[in-house]
């Protein structure tokens, strides 16, 4: 224990004991303590999971930085349908190209507001909860985003 109360060390390790097996979807969750710098680690089912964890921790320690590094499970492929016997296979449709797919990623720069990415990528300034909800594993608030930070832009 510090002189001022509990380091930044104790308080980690009592918001991940207490955060372990509260959060549906979360396995092994870690914090690792640099400086004034925390970094999550784990694995979570979902990226609300990860979020949460990620929300809770900040609810419970107050750091300078929390790095969320929790890992997503990944999910099973499920395998391709063989063609039934005697069945004639053609090209078939094109598969979407992955650009199409590939989420958007914007890094902030300073000045940035989510309204004006929002207006930037959607058109209009009031589609910000959109940004700051698809990224609630990296915001708490949405009036609080730093230069450098690199949100995802749903479609």
């Amino acid at each position: 224990m510090g002189l001022f109360g509990k380091s930044l060390d104790e308080k980690a390790a009592e918001a991940v004991k207490s955060l372990r097996g509260s959060i549906k979807g979360l396995k092994s969750l870690d914090a690792v303590v640099e400086g004034k710098t925390v970094t999550l680690t784990g694995e979570a089912d979902s990226i609300e999971a990860k979020g949460k964890a990620m929300a809770e921790f900040n609810k419970l320690v107050e750091t300078e930085n929390t790095i969320n590094k929790i890992a997503l499970a990944k999910a099973p492929v499920p395998a391709a349908p063989t063609p039934a016997a005697g069945a004639v296979v053609t090209g078939g449709a094109p598969a979407a190209t992955a650009a199409a797919s590939a989420p958007k990623v914007h890094v902030v720069e300073k000045g940035d507001t989510l309204g004006a990415i929002a207006k930037k990528y959607y058109g209009k300034a009031s589609a910000y909860m959109k940004i700051f909800e698809a990224n609630k594993d990296v915001l708490t608030d949405p009036d609080k985003i730093k230069p450098g930070q690199k949100l995802r832009i749903p479609d």
